[in-house]
């Protein structure tokens, strides 16, 4: 996989709701599989595909810790692209209020 396609695919992750909701809520540090399930409400299958397609996408990574498995955000540049989107966000929705684009 060449550089231009894991960018895709990192996009591709991100761009699903759950999955960036995940990204946020791991954006605190990591968190046990239990308080995942805690603050989304679904199966336990649907937030493991999301974690898995996170994880593919070099997003998060795992570890088991006793009986409870972990997941965090791969590194901080991770959670400097969610951070950063957050702001771009405000930003532009700061200018179409301004510029009554609404």
């Amino acid at each position: 996989m060449n550089q231009d396609d894991l960018a895709v695919k990192i996009f591709k992750a991100l761009g699903h709701p759950v999955r960036f909701k995940i990204m946020k809520f791991l954006c605190n540090g990591p968190k046990c599989v239990c308080k995942l399930n805690e603050e989304f409400e679904y199966s336990q299958a649907n937030l493991s595909q999301h974690l898995r397609i996170l994880k593919d996408a070099g997003l998060v990574k795992n570890e088991k810790v006793g009986l409870e498995v972990h997941y965090r955000l791969y590194n901080d540049n991770v959670k400097n692209i969610v951070d950063n989107v957050e702001k771009y966000v405000l930003d532009y929705v700061n200018n179409i209020k301004e510029t009554g684009l609404v």
